[in-house]
C-alpha cells in the first residue's frame, strides 16, 4: 500500500512541476521538454492543415466536423498576405478570405488552432503568399535583413496579430489559437544571404515575441530558432529524421507530415499509403512527440490564379479529406484509429519514463512507464520493410507485419497495428449529368501593330504585375522578294527563346505553334515553320505565366517572358527580331470585357459552335445544378489549356493537353463548389487558349458511395473496442473480435451489396475478385447491412467451412453501395 501511495504522490508532484509559475491561470499555453501545456493540462495534439481560401465558407463547418471526427484536436492554417492585401493598403477579409470567421468556427467546435502567419508561406501558393507589389519596393530583398522588406513585413504581421487579438482568439485570451508561426522553412535559403540571413532569423523571432500574444511561437525547419521560439520538423518521417529541439527544454513538434505530394502539370499520380503515414505518426509519438500535423488534411482547390508556378488547380487531393471534402478511405479511418490508439496511451506517454529495448535485429520496443504503478504503454516496431517478425516482449509473443508498429496501451494488449487496416475503404465516383449542353462561341481577334513601346520584349512578370496570366507582344517585319526562298520545301522557322512559362505564336493572324516550360525547367524554346510574304508581316506572341514562383532565395529577381526572337531560313540569313521594336498589351480583350459574367456577355457577338474553335476562343453555355447535395465538378474533354468560370467565379486553370509520362492529363476534373451554383441555370464560360471543341465537356456529381471492408482472420479488433478506465485498459464491447464495419456518409443507407466473399479473395475496393477457395456469404451480409446507415459483420459469423487449406489466410471482403 505504501509503494502505491508513494507512486501516486510522485505522479501528482510531477504534474504540478510541469506547470510553470508563469502559467498565468487558466488561459495559458506553456511548454517543457515533454509537451505543450494548454490551460494547465498536458496535451497530445493531433493536427491537420486546412487552408480557408482553398475551400468556401459553406464548406468550412463540414470540413472541421470531419477533422474532429477523425481524431484531430488542432487545425493548422497559413495566413495568405497577397490574398488579403493584393493592392498595397487595400485589405480584404471577405468571403473565403474571412480568417476570423474560420478561426472562430474551429474554436466553436472545441478545437485548437496553429496560426502560421508567415509572411512567406510557400504552400504552392502564388508568390509564396507575398504580394506582387512588394517586388516593386525600391531596394527590397525578400526574406533578409533588409530594411524595406522588414518594414513591410512588420506592418503586415502587426496587422494580422492585432486583428486576431481584437477578437480575443489567442488561447491567452480564451480563444483557440495555441501556437503561432513566424517565417517558414528558412533554413533552406539562409546560407544564400550569409550573415544577413542569420541576423534576419534573430530579427523575425524578436518581432514575433514582442507582439505579446502569450502563446508559444514556432519556426519550422529552423535549427537555430532563437529562444523561446520552438524549432519544428517538416517531412514524411520526422520520428527518424528530426534532429530534435535545439534546446533540451523545448518539446518535439511536427508541423508538416506530408500526406502525399502536391501535383504540378505533367506529373503522374501521387500516392502515399495510409499504412506509411500511420507508421510515421506512431513512430513520432513513441519518440517523445507532442504534436503532429498532417499537411494537408484537406488540400482543396486553387481557385482563380492562386496556384504557384505550374501547380495544378487541385491541391493535395490524396489527403484524408479529398479535394471535395469527402473522406478518403482507408486513409481517413486508419489515421482516426492511430489517434485513438495513441490517446489510449496518454497517461504513460505524458507522465511516464521512457525506455527503449532492442528485442532482436530490427525489432525494438519503446516503453513508457510511471514508476511504481501499472501505468504502462509500449510501441513494438518492426523496422524490416520486407519481412514480418515475431517479437518476444515481456513473456508474450507478438506478430509484427513488415515496417509496422503495434500499439499496446497497457504493455500487453495490441489495440492497433499501423500496417493492418481495420477501417473501411471507399472508391470515388464521378457521375455525368445527362443534360445536353448548348454552346456558343466568340473568338478574339489576334492583335497586330500594337504601338511600339519598347525596343525589345518586356519582362513578363513586370508587365502583367500578377493581374492576369496573359500579355500580347507584337512586332512587324518588312521582307523583299530576295529574302524569301522560291523553293517549296524550304520554309522559314520562327524561333523564340523564353524564360517561361508558355506561349502561343501567330504570324499574320494565323496560329503557328505553342510551347511551354515545366515546373523543373521554366524556360523553353518555341520553334515553328511559318509562311511569310513580301511586304509587312505581323508577328504576335501570346505569352503566359502559370503562377508565380513560391520558393527559393532572391524571389524578387525571377523573370519570365520572351528573351530572343529570330527567324531562320531566309535567303539573307537569320533575322534577329529581339530588338526590332515591340508593342505590348496586358490581358486578353475578353478578360477586360469580363465575358465570364452575365454583365459582360453582351459586349460581343456569340455564334453557335459548329466547328472546333481557333486559338483564343471563348465558349459559353448554361447548365442545371445537379440534384442532391453531392459535390459538383467539370470535365473539360475536348479542350486543351485555359480557364473556366461558373456564374462569374473562377474555378481555376485547366490544362488537358500537358500529359504526364503515363500519357494522361495530370488533372481531369475541376471542382465547382455548390455555393457557386444557383437553384436553376448556371452560366459556364470557358477560355480555350488553343481552341478545341467543347461538346464533350461534362458536368459531374461526385460521391464516395462505393464502400468496402476487407478483414482477415488475423486482423485485430477495432481500436474502438477499448477504453482506459481507472488506469486500466478495458473492453467496451461484448465481443472483442475482428469484424467488417461499413458506414455510409451524409445520411445515406446501404442499398446494395455488390460483392461479398470469404476466402482468398483478391483486388481492391471497386474491383474485388473471387479467390480460388471463396465461399459466398452475400445473403448473410445483405441480412446484416441492407437498409442501414452502418453495419458490422463479425468474422465469427462467417467463419464456415471453405475449400481453403490451413496455410491460406481467409479474408472477408465486402463491397456495398450507398444512396439516399
Amino acid at each position: 500500500m505504501m509503494n502505491c501511495l508513494q507512486a501516486l504522490l510522485s505522479l501528482a508532484l510531477v504534474a504540478l512541476a510541469a506547470v510553470p509559475a508563469s502559467a498565468g491561470g487558466n488561459n495559458s499555453v506553456t511548454y517543457d521538454s515533454r509537451s505543450l501545456i494548454v490551460n494547465g493540462r498536458r496535451e497530445l495534439l493531433f493536427s491537420g492543415s486546412i487552408h480557408y481560401p482553398r475551400s468556401t465558407p459553406e464548406m468550412w463547418p463540414d470540413l472541421i466536423r470531419k477533422a474532429k471526427a477523425g481524431g484531430l484536436n488542432v487545425i493548422q492554417t497559413y495566413v495568405f498576405w497577397n490574398l488579403h492585401e493584393p493592392v498595397q493598403g487595400e485589405w480584404d477579409f471577405e468571403g473565403n478570405k474571412d480568417l476570423i470567421k474560420f478561426i472562430k468556427l474551429i474554436g466553436e467546435n472545441g478545437m485548437y488552432v496553429t496560426l502560421r502567419v508567415g509572411p512567406f508561406i510557400q504552400a504552392e501558393w502564388n508568390h509564396g503568399g507575398l504580394p506582387y507589389w512588394l517586388r516593386e519596393v525600391p531596394g527590397i530583398i525578400f526574406r533578409s535583413d533588409n530594411e524595406p522588406f522588414k518594414n513591410h513585413m512588420k506592418q503586415y504581421v502587426e496587422k494580422v496579430i492585432n486583428m486576431v487579438k481584437e477578437q480575443n482568439l489567442f488561447a491567452s485570451q480564451g480563444g483557440p489559437i495555441i501556437l503561432a508561426q513566424i517565417e517558414n522553412e528558412y533554413n533552406h535559403i539562409q546560407l544564400a544571404y550569409r550573415h544577413l540571413g542569420d541576423s534576419y532569423v534573430q530579427w523575425a523571432a524578436h518581432l514575433a515575441i514582442d507582439l505579446n500574444v502569450n502563446v508559444p511561437w514556432i519556426m519550422c525547419k529552423q535549427k537555430d530558432a532563437p529562444d523561446p521560439v520552438i524549432n519544428t520538423c517538416n517531412g514524411r518521417h520526422c520520428g527518424d529524421t528530426f534532429t530534435g529541439p535545439n534546446k533540451p527544454y523545448k518539446p518535439s513538434i511536427w508541423t508538416e507530415n506530408w500526406t502525399a505530394q502536391y501535383r504540378v502539370w505533367g506529373d503522374p499520380p501521387s500516392q502515399r499509403s495510409a499504412e506509411d503515414i500511420a507508421f510515421s505518426v506512431a513512430r513520432f509519438f513513441a519518440k517523445n512527440g507532442t504534436l503532429a500535423n498532417y499537411y494537408m488534411y484537406h488540400g482543396g482547390t486553387n481557385f482563380g490564379r492562386t496556384s504557384s508556378i505550374f501547380t495544378t488547380t487541385r491541391y493535395y487531393d490524396e489527403a484524408p479529406l479529398d479535394e471535395y471534402g469527402l473522406q478518403r478511405e482507408p486513409k481517413w479511418g486508419h489515421l482516426r484509429d492511430v489517434h485513438k490508439a495513441i490517446k489510449l496511451c496518454r497517461k504513460p506517454l505524458l507522465w511516464g519514463t521512457p525506455s527503449t529495448q532492442l528485442l532482436s535485429d530490427g525489432i525494438e520496443a519503446r516503453v513508457y512507464e510511471v514508476p511504481g504503478t501499472k501505468i504502462c504503454a509500449a510501441f513494438l516496431t518492426n523496422n524490416d520493410t520486407n519481412a514480418p517478425h515475431v517479437a518476444d516482449f515481456r513473456g508474450e509473443k507478438y506478430y509484427l507485419p513488415p515496417k509496422s508498429i503495434s500499439v499496446l496501451p497497457d504493455c500487453k494488449t495490441v489495440v492497433y497495428n499501423t500496417d493492418t487496416i481495420v477501417s473501411q475503404h471507399n472508391a470515388r465516383n464521378f457521375v455525368p449529368s445527362t443534360e445536353q449542353l448548348g454552346w456558343t462561341m466568340y473568338s478574339e481577334a489576334i492583335p497586330a501593330n500594337i504601338p511600339v513601346d519598347s525596343q525589345g520584349p518586356k519582362e513578363l512578370y513586370n508587365l502583367n504585375k500578377d493581374t492576369t496570366d496573359y500579355a500580347w507582344y507584337t512586332t512587324s517585319v518588312n521582307l523583299s522578294p530576295s529574302d524569301i526562298s522560291m523553293r517549296k520545301d524550304i520554309r522559314p522557322i520562327l524561333r523564340i527563346a523564353s524564360l517561361g512559362h508558355a506561349m502561343h505564336a501567330f504570324v499574320n493572324g494565323k496560329f503557328v505553334g505553342s510551347a511551354h516550360g515545366s515546373h523543373v525547367e521554366k524556360s523553353f524554346i518555341l520553334e515553328a515553320p511559318i509562311d511569310l510574304k513580301v511586304g509587312d508581316n505581323q508577328i504576335s506572341l501570346l505569352a503566359m505565366t502559370v503562377g508565380l514562383p513560391d520558393s527559393g532565395a532572391y524571389m524578387e529577381h525571377r523573370f519570365a517572358g520572351p528573351r530572343q526572337i529570330t527567324v531562320l531560313g531566309l535567303n539573307t540569313g537569320t533575322l534577329d527580331l529581339t530588338n526590332n521594336g515591340w508593342g505590348h498589351k496586358v490581358a486578353l480583350e475578353g478578360e477586360k470585357l469580363q465575358l465570364f459574367s452575365e454583365e459582360g456577355l453582351n459586349h460581343v457577338q456569340w455564334t453557335p459552335v459548329n466547328v472546333p474553335g481557333e486559338a483564343v476562343t471563348w465558349y459559353k453555355t448554361y447548365f442545371n445544378t445537379p440534384e442532391g447535395h453531392d459535390p459538383v465538378a467539370l470535365r473539360f474533354t475536348g479542350l486543351g489549356k485555359g480557364m473556366a468560370w461558373v456564374n462569374g467565379k473562377s474555378i481555376g486553370r485547366f490544362w488537358n493537353n500537358y500529359l504526364s509520362p503515363l500519357k494522361m492529363p495530370t488533372q481531369n476534373e475541376y471542382h465547382v463548389p455548390r455555393s457557386y451554383l444557383k437553384s436553376g441555370q448556371n452560366l459556364l464560360v470557358v477560355l480555350a487558349e488553343d481552341g478545341g471543341y467543347p461538346q464533350k465537356v461534362q458536368v459531374l456529381s461526385v460521391n464516395r458511395d462505393t464502400i468496402c471492408s476487407s478483414i482477415s482472420e488475423f486482423h485485430p479488433p477495432s481500436v474502438g473496442s477499448w477504453a482506459r478506465k481507472d488506469n486500466k485498459l478495458r473492453p467496451i464491447v461484448d465481443s472483442v473480435n475482428p469484424e467488417a464495419n461499413l458506414k455510409c456518409a451524409n445520411g445515406k443507407k446501404i442499398v446494395a451489396i455488390d460483392f461479398a466473399s470469404y476466402g482468398d479473395t483478391t483486388g481492391i475496393c471497386g474491383s474485388f475478385e473471387e479467390g480460388k477457395c471463396s465461399s459466398s456469404v452475400k445473403s448473410l451480409v445483405e441480412n446484416q447491412c441492407l437498409g442501414k446507415v452502418e453495419c458490422s459483420v463479425p468474422l465469427s459469423q462467417v467463419n464456415q467451412n471453405t475449400n481453403c487449406g490451413s496455410d491460406v489466410t481467409k479474408t472477408l471482403s465486402i463491397q456495398a453501395k450507398c444512396a439516399h
